[in-house]
């Protein structure tokens, strides 16, 4: 948990540094290059899974994603996102121990968490007058970090590949709404040292609407 607040700040640098790079770029560029940058809201909706003597159960939640955007062409996309959600765990035991004639079970683990997720993402998408439909695929990095003053925890760090599509709706010219689904798909997270994580993938869904501002 010591590494929690040098990951956000390593987020925080990673997105500027996509920032300036893509403002960089859309000077450049004329014609139909466009960057934005958007903030949304989502939420998060994980199934329970089964592996390795554990029921790994994560809760759903809310939560708020920064990105920028920008677009060369239809085919050429790309952009960079952090996102930040409430990521609890219930770890339940599925193999007891027989004493006497009863199984007798451990207790499940409950650990109250956070996700900071990194991505970068390729973008695909078309305009047709206000309206441009998109999709996304891409890689990064979730990094779970247990809440603070939980004994017997440690942050448990997951590569991530993600994909989606989506709407832009050109409200005014330079301003306009979001909406998207994305799927997240990572290893299940190991945050309890009294019992290990399911080892199985996840896949997280996140319906998303949020609002951009394009330059």
């Amino acid at each position: 948990m010591h590494f929690q607040w040098m990951k956000v700040v390593l987020v925080a640098v990673g997105v500027g540094a996509v920032s300036v790079a893509a403002g960089a770029q859309a000077r450049a560029v004329r014609g139909i290059a466009q960057t934005d940058v958007s903030l949304g809201l989502y939420g998060a909706f994980t199934g329970t899974t089964n592996g390795d003597g554990v029921q790994q159960s994560p809760s759903n939640a809310a939560g708020l994603m920064f990105g920028v955007r920008h677009i060369d062409n239809p085919l050429v996309g790309y952009e960079g996102t952090y996102s930040w959600n409430r990521a609890n765990q219930v770890y339940a035991p599925t193999v007891c121990p027989v004493v006497g004639v009863t199984p007798q079970c451990d207790p499940a683990t409950a650990v109250s968490g956070n996700a900071h997720e990194l991505t970068g993402d390729w973008i695909v998408s078309f305009k047709l007058a206000n309206l441009r439909p998109f999709g996304l695929a891409g890689v990064g990095m979730v990094f779970n970090e247990p809440a603070s003053g939980q004994t017997g925890t440690h942050s448990s760090d997951k590569g991530v590949f993600l994909y989606g599509l989506g709407l832009d709706w050109g409200v005014v010219p330079h301003l306009g709404l979001r909406f998207q689904y994305r799927g997240n798909v990572y290893h299940a997270p190991d945050l309890t040292s009294a019992l290990g994580s399911s080892g199985r993938f996840l896949r997280t869904g996140e319906p998303m609407a949020g609002a951009y501002f394009r330059f």
